[in-house]
């Protein structure tokens, strides 16, 4: 077989290899979220300069670090963020530092985008302990080759293991179907405050 033959395969293959993410990842974490959020639906009406989603995701994820449940593949190939049962997406702290941070990436558009994460937290389930999936994304450069959903894939089956349901909201509605593929439903919906975007809620049993 030839090097061009070989080099892809072996790429692809070190693209897969999946690890627990630890702060020191928090930089490579940030850059390939961003951009996987760059243009999405949601999150560009939030944030259209994406130099204030990478500040926003960096809160985000810098907190969710705090957890085991943080999962990389490759040299950033994709990556997924997990808030575990009956854990926090943000500390009490840091839930204070929302709103004025909120004001100074996007000032006069705070009021909104502050009601937008208020509905998100109004549709979060409480009755049962779950898996809470806060983001998934890809490096630009692996799309198309099913990584993402491998990676989801992958944290599902060691959630079935533990016998602990999982939850998403899907921000762009062109991933509905991947998600439903894996065992997720969608189980409500909420919309941005003026309507434009629309995101679905899903909830998976154990198993899918």
């Amino acid at each position: 077989m030839s090097q061009e033959n070989i080099d892809p395969l072996r790429a692809n293959r070190d693209a897969m290899r999946t690890r627990v993410a630890t702060g020191a990842d928090l930089e490579g974490l940030t850059a390939v979220l961003t951009a996987a959020f760059e243009t999405d639906p949601l999150w560009s009406w939030a944030f259209p300069d994406p130099k204030d989603l990478e500040v926003w995701w960096r809160f985000v994820i810098s907190s969710a670090l705090r957890y085991q449940c943080v999962w990389v593949s490759g040299d950033y190939a994709t990556a997924s963020v997990w808030i575990p049962p009956d854990g926090t997406e943000l500390t009490e702290e840091e839930e204070e530092q929302v709103e004025p941070l909120i004001n100074e990436l996007i000032g006069p558009r705070a009021p909104v985008v502050m009601e937008l994460l208020e509905r998100f937290e109004a549709s979060h389930p409480r009755r049962r302990p779950h898996y809470y999936l806060s983001l998934l994304g890809t490096n630009l450069d692996y799309r198309g080759r099913g990584l993402g959903m491998a990676l989801l894939a992958e944290n599902l089956a060691n959630m079935d293991a533990e016998g602990v349901p999982a939850y998403l909201e899907s921000s762009n509605p062109g991933n509905n179907g991947r998600y439903e593929r894996l065992g997720f439903r969608q189980v409500g919906e909420f919309t941005t405050p003026g309507g434009e975007r629309t995101v679905a809620t899903m909830w998976r049993e154990v198993g899918g």
